[in-house]
């Protein structure tokens, strides 16, 4: 499992500390899937996230459809976009995000 081999990681502290963000969340479950761990609420998928060489990324799941003001999201496909985090963790940066992925959700038809 991934979780697994993050919690192993020489960035445990980033990922541990991320996932508690997270989790503080009312209604966000974590599912632990054999390629990464992924983070949802009743109406559907958040992100996911996992360890990396240089620290953690954050894949929103519908972060194409995200402000993205300080233009800090990587990625140019259809739906996800990835926010890596190296050494600390943005806490403010992470939690606009994470309100933009539930309001997302939630205005869903």
């Amino acid at each position: 499992m991934q979780f697994d081999i993050d919690i192993k990681s020489e960035h445990k502290h980033l990922f541990l500390e991320a996932r508690e963000l997270l989790l503080s969340h009312e209604g966000i479950v974590e599912t632990k899937k054999p390629r990464i761990t992924t983070y949802s609420n009743s109406k559907g998928g958040i992100c996911h996230m996992r360890t990396m060489p240089y620290g953690i990324d954050f894949g929103f799941l519908k972060g194409a459809k995200m402000e993205d003001h300080d233009k800090v999201l990587e990625g140019k496909g259809k739906s996800i976009r990835v926010l890596a985090q190296k050494g600390k963790l943005n806490k403010e940066i992470i939690k606009y995000f994470l309100k933009q992925a539930i309001e997302i959700n939630s205005n869903k038809n």
